[in-house]
């Protein structure tokens, strides 16, 4: 996390560290991303699963399930989309961070962190990357499913 807030700080962005929110922000993001799943849902796409693929929040969209865009439509479109405050945080990882000022971010800014989700304050939209480097995303999402930064 130390050297994202080194990158963003360089672009003058104001990085506020709020250390112990990772878990609130992950239920948060999971009650606008992945309500529409039942308990039964999120367990088949192992949203929980601290076995074999470890539970993760972006099972919503590597199973399909949410409509999403992915790899370069996917950073274009957080590229593109207006930023003003945002969340950024972890899944495995209760370290969080509020972002303000981000029109010179852009997704290259995470592309060597590891399942990072970032989310407009409203939960409005959300980009993540993942782990899973040229498998799985990176993603973005509205809340409400469509499928434009209009």
């Amino acid at each position: 996390m130390n050297k994202l807030i080194d990158t963003l700080q360089k672009k003058r962005v104001k990085v506020t560290n709020i250390p112990k929110w990772g878990t609130y922000l992950r239920n948060q993001w999971e009650e606008h991303f992945a309500s529409h799943l039942s308990e039964e849902g999120k367990n088949n796409i192992h949203l929980h699963d601290n076995r074999f693929s470890c539970g993760f929040l972006w099972h919503v969209f590597s199973y399909e399930t949410k409509v999403c865009m992915i790899e370069e439509q996917a950073n274009e479109a957080f590229n593109q989309v207006q930023k003003k405050a945002c969340y950024v945080f972890y899944q495995h990882s209760n370290d969080a961070l509020i972002v303000e000022n981000l029109s010179r971010i852009n997704a290259e800014d995470f592309e060597d962190e590891g399942d990072v989700y970032v989310v407009d304050k409203e939960f409005a939209w959300t980009y993540v990357n993942t782990h899973e480097k040229g498998l799985c995303g990176p993603y973005f999402s509205w809340k409400e499913g469509r499928n434009t930064t209009s």
